[in-house]
């Protein structure tokens, strides 16, 4: 995404782009319905407990670790396998993520490279910085062309600064623009996915509009497929209006999921049943 232009505030230009004040609208009446239902008045912890739970579990399906809900409860050892490790930095973020909220508007690098170190705890001398030109990038998900290195510092400086400047545009439009961008360079050797994808909870819930992390869009994310993600993502890179429209779309329809998984266990609660 370019971050140069006639304007001086890009994010707040792409939230008027066609359908994305209608993306944000149908955002935050699904997240009001979740603030506004009579558990979360009493039992919040416990629902942003159960988000962060079944999010990391949503974030690891898309990075090939898709678990059952009940096998994430019961493991206590992820060490095992491929598998076992995404799932355990899946983890590990969503634990830091509450963490870093208060650094993010100021150092939002510092952030990233704290993710990724988290993430890939057991892995080689690379953690925690960009990669270099030639270094290979573990990320099968996504097969777009990788940018070189050059090309990822100046993106992500940019990046930084847009972040660092603040903007006027709604939480979903910031959100989906850092989790796209950290997708289309990919950054680090690793764990690329579920870096970006910490890092748009970040934004939503240090944006004010998701605080309390009830809103998981990793669930939706998931939910909404592999396929969908990918094809949405294709939309952001090219960034053409229609496909950073398409792109914003898509997130906040996994916002949305997210939101209607956290309704769903509310309901539960107070059936006495979870």
């Amino acid at each position: 995404m370019s971050t140069t232009g006639a304007t001086a505030d890009p994010l707040a230009a792409l939230g008027e782009l066609s359908g994305v004040a209608e993306s944000v609208e149908s955002v935050r009446k699904a997240v009001d319905r979740v603030y506004g239902h009579r558990i979360m008045r009493r039992r919040s912890n416990e629902i942003t407990s159960e988000a962060a739970l079944r999010g990391a579990r949503g974030s690891a399906a898309l990075s090939g670790a898709d678990w059952a809900l009940e096998e994430v409860r019961r493991r206590t050892d992820f060490r095992g396998d491929d598998e076992g490790r995404v799932m355990g930095a899946a983890l590990r973020l969503t634990a830091e993520a509450g963490q870093l909220l208060s650094i993010w508007r100021q150092s939002p690098l510092r952030v990233l490279a704290r993710l990724h170190l988290v993430a890939a705890a057991d892995d080689n001398a690379r953690v925690g910085r960009p990669r270099q030109d030639g270094e290979p990038v573990d990320e099968p998900l996504v097969e777009l062309p990788l940018p070189d290195a050059a090309e990822v510092s100046g993106r992500l400086e940019g990046l930084s600064e847009l972040i660092n400047a603040g903007s006027s545009a709604p939480a979903l439009v910031t959100a989906a623009v850092v989790h796209g961008e950290l997708l289309a360079l990919r950054p680090f050797g690793s764990h690329n996915g579920l870096v970006a994808r910490t890092a748009e909870r970040i934004v939503l819930v240090g944006s004010g509009l998701d605080p309390k992390s009830v809103c998981p869009a990793e669930v939706g994310h998931a939910e909404l497929g592999r396929a969908a993600y990918v094809a949405a993502l294709e939309g952001y890179v090219s960034g053409t209006p229609e496909g950073m429209a398409a792109w914003i779309a898509h997130c906040g329809r996994a916002v949305e999921l997210g939101a209607r998984e956290s309704t769903a266990v509310c309901e539960a609660l107070q059936r006495g049943a979870a």
